[in-house]
């Protein structure tokens, strides 16, 4: 006679909330340093590395369209990712996504460049850019889900939040590792002074797999797998079931357009001949304004704990609209102390609203048995165009790359659909868990296996 399995714990130990959020901030920090930090150098460095430095603003185009290549990698590993993920479990997905990452982001910092190998030197760059977007694909969407998952009721915008902190402060290293390097003489900055921090990402390798392989996988994926089973097809599942939240996820997910062009276009003007300021200062607006997000993020998903979601990410979407003009305009003037603050007010506190909220928001409108496959999919669509919002935003600002009040009208035109979102979506922030994305006769159905 066969002895049945025991059935898989279905509550979390005590401190495992903490430690998943603990994890994603870490991880994410982790990986988002190694992916911010090529913004920063295409912005500044690859344009005289791997493209042709006669014809600076070709150059220039042709380096922010590479950091645009890897989110529209994004998709591809997002259909992939969210697969395994909803299948095998959010933790494979969250060690996978780090070590590819690293490892990616090392090889770029070993590349020649094109006076070595002419044009497979940007070849090879597209690559490397390549294998960062599949594993950014991923990244966000496993450790939302573990932190929701892991989350106690009530607090599950304050845990996600983790996540996203995680991200600005992968940036504020970046940005932070990056100045010092921007300030070496141009020949050392173009010879080896550029690699130095990407090289660096073999210690996020390190630290981030001997974090997240201590985690254990999440209570509710556990519940699901004892009750119901995975599903095979979750794509099929999500397709069906969950659509129009797909729809809105994508739309949300333009708001990411606020932080790469603050991040990539925003840095290339202001440093332009057209505007005039240092390298050095235009990164510690950056710097500066990471370092308030850090704190702003997790203030507005405590917020959203307590008034809903849909409020806080609908001022965070309007809000940065109006916020990004500022500062964009800021920029314009030449003048540092007002770039600095509209900088700092933009970046860090008014975009932070959405930023902050967003692993919430969009993870609770699914279930358990998709919630990865949905956020990866629904995210990396919306981030495919975010990125590619720099290359655009590049060729709206004219010949003389300084209209900045086209890319400051385009921004906000970007910021409408996430608004829409925010007002067509349920407020999920009362729903337990194990009932997040159900409907109406599954949801009964749901509620008694579980009170079972």
């Amino acid at each position: 006679m066969s002895v049945p399995a025991p059935a898989p714990a279905t509550e979390a130990p005590p401190g495992q909330p903490w430690k998943a959020a603990t994890a994603a901030w870490i991880g994410s920090a982790l990986e988002y340093y190694d992916f911010f930090l090529y913004g920063s150098a295409a912005a500044l460095v690859f344009p005289k590395v791997f493209f042709d430095a006669s014809d600076p603003a070709t150059a220039t185009l042709l380096s922010l369209a590479t950091f645009g290549v890897a989110y529209a990698a994004r998709p591809v590993g997002a259909l992939f990712l969210g697969h395994v993920g909803d299948r095998l479990g959010r933790k494979k997905i969250m060690v996978f996504t780090l070590i590819l990452m690293g490892l990616s982001t090392f090889l770029i910092g070993c590349l020649p460049t094109r006076a070595q190998v002419g044009g497979l030197a940007p070849v090879l760059l597209v690559l490397c850019r390549v294998l960062q977007g599949i594993s950014a694909a991923g990244e966000q969407a496993s450790a939302s889900s573990m932190s929701l998952e892991h989350a106690p009721p009530g607090r599950r915008g304050f845990f996600t939040s983790f996540t996203l902190s995680g991200t600005q402060g992968g940036q504020l290293i970046a940005t932070l590792v990056f100045i010092p390097i921007a300030q070496l003489p141009e020949d050392q900055l173009l010879s080896w002074g550029w690699r130095v921090p990407f090289w660096l990402s073999v210690a996020v390798a390190v630290v981030g797999y001997l974090i997240r392989r201590r985690l254990r996988e999440t209570p509710a994926f556990a519940r699901q797998a004892a009750t119901e089973g995975v599903v095979r097809l979750p794509l099929a599942v999500l397709l069906r079931e969950h659509w129009a939240d797909v729809l809105r996820v994508i739309a949300g997910a333009l708001i990411a357009s606020v932080s790469t062009i603050f991040t990539v276009w925003a840095l290339a003007y202001a440093t332009s001949d057209a505007v005039g300021l240092s390298r050095t200062s235009v990164l510690w607006v950056g710097a500066l304004a990471n370092l308030v997000a850090l704190a702003a993020i997790p203030l507005w998903a405590m917020l959203s704990d307590r008034i809903g979601r849909r409020p806080v990410y609908l001022f965070g979407a309007v809000g940065s609209a109006a916020a990004m003009a500022g500062y964009l305009w800021a920029i314009s003037t030449g003048s540092y102390p007002l770039t600095l603050l509209l900088g700092v007010v933009a970046f860090g506190l008014v975009y932070s609203a959405a930023n902050g909220v967003w692993p919430a928001f969009y993870g609770e409108m699914f279930a358990t048995r998709v919630r990865l496959s949905g956020v990866a999919i629904g995210t990396q669509i919306g981030f495919a165009v975010a990125g590619f919002a720099v290359t655009f935003a590049a060729g709206i600002a004219g010949p003389g790359g300084d209209d900045w009040s086209a890319v400051a009208l385009f921004t906000a035109a970007l910021c409408v659909p996430p608004a829409i979102a925010a007002l067509t979506a349920r407020e999920t922030r009362a729903v337990p868990t194990e009932l997040l994305g159900e409907r109406a006769g599954r949801e009964e159905s749901r509620q008694e296996r579980v009170s079972a």
